[in-house]
């Protein structure tokens, strides 16, 4: 067999509220083989959240201390908390060939991408500004100052979408996580990470299994 390519490293980011982690979670439920990686935030549990499910609930103090030893991928303040992707363990993942995905905010994701390029980069946009409001409201866990603000702030979020790689309306759940699955087969096939090692694996063996 060909030498095992590394891993892919997918970032998925949108608008608060959008459901990208509702979209990763199901994606993750269907397909073997692709890794989640847990984020870390200073921010409170909310009702339903498990600790290393969702996030690593971490204090402020812990979390400058991991800033402070490189400890991150990335990491960013985000209304007034901090959340950052733990580094050794995409690393570490990724160099084992196994795909890793992020659901992270724009910020982290801006981070992640300058690092590494060959990242695949997905941008998850609602299929209206008023579904976004409705999705923040129901989540009953931000006040009408916050919702206010987030929504405000949602154009500049959604334009900066126009920098990714691919764009998913999350207007119907299954519709999304096919097309999630769908944009990562493609990348895997793609002749610059993987398919130029099974052609040139192809010629020299005249195979791509032994016999």
């Amino acid at each position: 067999m060909p030498k095992k390519p590394k891993g892919l490293l997918i970032v998925v980011t949108g608008p608060s509220a959008v459901g990208k982690g509702t979209i990763c979670r199901a994606l993750l439920a269907e397909t073997p083989g692709i890794r989640f990686s847990v984020s870390c935030t200073t921010r409170p549990k909310r009702p339903g959240e498990v600790d290393g499910v969702e996030y690593y609930f971490i204090s402020k103090e812990e979390f400058e201390r991991r800033i402070a030893a490189g400890e991150f991928l990335e990491w960013a303040e985000v209304y007034g908390n901090y959340y950052g992707t733990p580094r050794g363990y995409v690393e570490a993942v990724t160099a084992q060939g196994e795909d890793v995905i992020l659901d992270i905010d724009r910020v982290g994701a801006r981070a992640v991408r300058e690092q590494y390029p060959d990242a695949v980069s997905v941008f998850v946009i609602p299929p209206s500004l008023e579904a976004l409001r409705q999705r923040i409201t129901a989540r009953g866990t931000e006040s009408p100052e916050a919702v206010a603000r987030r929504l405000a702030e949602a154009p500049e979020w959604i334009r900066e979408g126009l920098t990714y790689d691919y764009v998913i309306v999350n207007d119907d759940l299954s519709r999304a996580v096919a097309e999630l699955r769908a944009i990562i087969m493609a990348e895997k096939a793609r002749t610059a990470r993987n398919g130029a090692a099974l052609i040139e694996t192809l010629l020299e063996k005249g195979a791509l299994t032994d016999e």
